[in-house]
């Protein structure tokens, strides 16, 4: 059964959560790029922490969507990894480039989904406003989840 790319975003969102990735979010960039349907951005304080985050999206996105990322970008040692799964893209940054880099503002019309989880970002943190957006409430990771 083929997933959504939402509930692939979403899959990948409760996976970096669960490796403590921080200031997790979900821009749904499906009315305004033809580049994607979803960003998924997160932040990992350390190399071996971009590892981890990084091996257990792909594997419970592979495991419970059925997907392989089509590319993947830089390695643990840089400061930015990124997870191209076609309809989702998803950044892992060091705290460093995500500041510096910050594409939260480079897309900031994209409508910001609510992720119901403990790394996500605060809806007041750079300045992004929650717009059209919708609560994702994502209980557990052994199934893609519910939307609310």
């Amino acid at each position: 059964m083929a997933v959504t790319p939402l509930e692939l975003a979403k899959v990948a969102a409760v996976a970096a959560d669960e490796k403590k990735a921080t200031d997790i979010l979900l821009l749904d960039t499906s009315r305004i790029s033809d580049v994607c349907d979803y960003f998924l951005i997160c932040t990992a304080s350390s190399n071996p922490q971009m590892d981890s985050v990084l091996d257990e999206i792909r594997e419970k996105v592979r495991v419970n969507c059925n997907e392989k990322p089509l590319s993947l970008e830089g390695n643990a040692g840089s400061d930015w990894v990124l997870l191209d799964y076609g309809a989702v893209v998803i950044h892992i940054f060091k705290p460093e480039a995500r500041d510096y880099f910050r594409i939260e503002r480079l897309w900031g019309e994209a409508p910001r989904v609510r992720l119901a989880l403990e790394g996500a970002m605060p809806e007041d943190a750079y300045g992004i406003t929650i717009s059209g957006g919708e609560e994702v409430a994502l209980a557990g990771t052994d199934a893609v989840g519910d939307e609310a």
